[in-house]
């Protein structure tokens, strides 16, 4: 999954801890101050918070991208300290957002104020003293998980980017089942922390008018917080046909592979050999379930070498897709001023990721680029996020960020969809485009990272809202995890697990309190545009087949949805390219459509299910 930079928003959203106790009053105070405010107050408040936000957001984007691609102590504590203040205005800002909330205002300044107060991921008690064991317990989780290593009992120390290659090349159960136990043990001294930080995080919730923490996550989407949980369960329900079927070929593959005593053929597939740390996508297994003569019978890596592609080419190949469209070609500082290959002479962060440095078009990318087809993909999906910021940056700085926090991800990932081998051939990469028949590969090995990974990225926040409003008690944090796991994944932990353990904490996004609803919307979300798109086309190809490249009719739709940014309700910014404002994961159902077939045929006669 690739990282963004988004504009201010994100960066707020992103930051660790919302400390509204270091600039609180008293509620005496707010009381008195909610009574003397007017309309007039809070149009002048939204102004000049959008003025002081914007130089913010210009000093913290410069500290990053400094940092990012100069690591050293001194660009690190620059970054921090940006980011630090930063923080504490948005703290202060979102804080004052709130003695509005009981003014009449026009729609546009109320959905401001509500941006501005939901920029807070973990809001704190309004007692500085507990905004200071929260704080201190935020910084204690991210520590334990980024210092987290497992170490053998012949004293050999292994990391998780160790461990994270081990798991996607070995077939030894045993080794895979060690090194699966082995990380976990890094979450164990989580369980406490994470316990007083929902307890604190909820009383900061509660203070702001929200039932807790989890609610106030759902409340960013536009509609009430038990609506949105409930739309999410019904699109799950509309892909768990096809996630069925490829969990049923894989555990029947993986029971050949290891044995059906290990992988019994009628329960839930041991979580330690899907080829990934936390089970959430199976690509790295592919060899283990590819279908026979699945070869395309093309290589995008060599074609690319054979065609004389350095990674200035392929970033320039990937603008002219966007440029065929009818969008304005990137600025010249693009290509001045991104980072394209991995420099010699120093450290710098290489995972791929868009940035906008001044919320106008400083656009840039960062990526060690390798010359492979898959990194080819990447870039145009990296793009896709630039063209994206470029397109709302005419909106107020409340506004520049996308309709919600699954677009971003999804626009990127749309454009990456139209990389088929009829846009390669189009290009003149390729000399003649395979037949239908050859496509099962690559569908396999899409849904073995996409569609598998739809049902976690559903459960790690239905975990956390359960866990947030009590329904999930410390007493059963674990326990509730596998039920999930299972209940959504059909995968299940390969040893006993206790309540002594933490296994959700084993996962980044828990320890480091980052919201992940998203990447389940843009899976889904990324189909949904891949099809409409194709059909303002008026793309005769079957979906899986069919690249929006040269459609200009495409781009114009696509283009007034990016500039909406987030100025109006989700709902609305999907309309404007889909024709509805719901979400509908019919269009996975199309593109996968041959692989269904496929997964049906080879299923006959297995026991589906768990």
């Amino acid at each position: 999954m690739t990282s963004f930079k988004l504009s201010l928003p994100a960066l707020l959203v992103a930051s660790a801890v919302a400390i509204t106790g270091c600039n609180a009053t008293s509620k005496q105070q707010e009381t008195q101050s909610a009574q003397q405010v007017t309309v007039k107050d809070a149009k002048a408040f939204l102004a000049n918070t959008e003025t002081e936000l914007m130089a913010l957001y210009n000093e913290v984007s410069r500290a990053e991208w400094i940092y990012a691609n100069f690591i050293t102590h001194d660009t690190s504590s620059l970054s921090a300290a940006a980011n630090e203040k930063m923080t504490a205005a948005v703290v202060r800002l979102a804080n004052e957002a709130s003695k509005f909330d009981k003014l009449e205002l026009d729609e546009d300044s109320r959905r401001k104020l509500d941006k501005l107060k939901l920029a807070l991921t973990l809001p704190a008690p309004q007692d500085p003293a507990k905004t200071a064991e929260l704080s201190k317990i935020v910084a204690e989780l991210g520590g334990l998980y980024g210092k987290g290593k497992y170490c053998k009992e012949d004293g050999k120390c292994l990391s998780l980017g160790d461990m994270t290659a081990t798991m996607a090349t070995s077939r030894d159960y045993d080794e895979l089942l060690d090194i699966w136990t082995g990380w976990r043990e890094v979450a164990k001294p989580m369980r406490p922390l994470y316990e007083q930080q929902v307890e604190l995080t909820n009383q900061g919730a509660n203070e702001l008018g929200y039932a807790d923490t989890g609610a106030m996550w759902r409340s960013k989407y536009d509609m009430p917080a038990d609506d949105f949980a409930k739309e999410l369960d019904r699109i799950w329900g509309q892909v768990k046909p096809l996630y069925n079927s490829l969990h049923c070929h894989v555990r029947a593959k993986l029971g050949e592979k290891y044995g059906e005593d290990k992988v019994p053929q009628d329960k839930p597939i041991p979580a330690h050999l899907l080829g990934n740390m936390w089970a959430q996508t199976w690509g790295n297994i592919y060899d283990v379930v590819a279908p026979a003569n699945a070869d395309p019978g093309y290589d995008v890596t060599e074609l690319l070498a054979k065609h004389n592609y350095d990674e200035l080419k392929m970033v320039r190949g990937a603008e002219k897709f966007f440029t065929s469209m009818g969008f304005a070609p990137l600025p010249e500082t693009f290509y001045e001023r991104s980072l394209f290959t991995k420099p010699q002479d120093r450290d710098v962060q290489c995972h791929a990721s868009a940035w906008n440095l001044d919320s106008k078009d400083d656009l840039r990318i960062k990526m060690c680029i390798q010359r492979t087809g898959e990194e080819f993909s990447v870039i145009h999906h990296e793009l896709g996020h630039n063209f994206y910021q470029r397109a709302y940056n005419t909106q107020p700085i409340y506004y520049q960020e996308s309709a919600n926090d699954g677009f971003h991800e999804a626009i990127g990932d749309t454009i990456a969809l139209s990389v088929t081998p009829g846009y390669l051939k189009e290009i003149g990469l390729l000399d003649e485009v395979p037949d239908e028949s050859k496509d099962i590969g690559l569908l396999m090995k899409m849904a073995m990272d996409k569609i598998a990974f739809i049902p976690f990225g559903l459960l790690v926040d239905q975990w956390r809202w359960k866990v947030f409003s009590g329904e999930v008690t410390p007493e059963n944090y674990n326990q509730a995890w596998w039920e999930l796991r299972e209940k959504y994944q059909g995968v299940a932990s390969p040893v006993a697990r206790t309540e002594e353990h933490f296994d959700p904490g084993a996962k980044y996004h828990v320890p480091g309190n980052t919201p992940y609803t998203r990447y389940f919307l843009a899976h889904i979300l990324q189909f949904e545009f891949h099809r409409a798109l194709c059909e303002i086309a008026g793309s005769k190809e079957s979906i899986h087949r069919c690249s929006v490249y040269n459609s200009k009719e495409a781009g114009e739709r696509l283009d007034a949805m990016l500039k909406m940014g987030s100025s109006r309700p989700w709902q609305e910014a999907l309309a404007s390219v889909t024709g509805k404002p719901e979400m509908d994961a019919t269009a996975i159902l199309d593109y996968f459509a041959p692989l269904q077939k496929y997964l049906d045929e080879q299923n006959k006669g297995r026991q589906c299910g768990w």
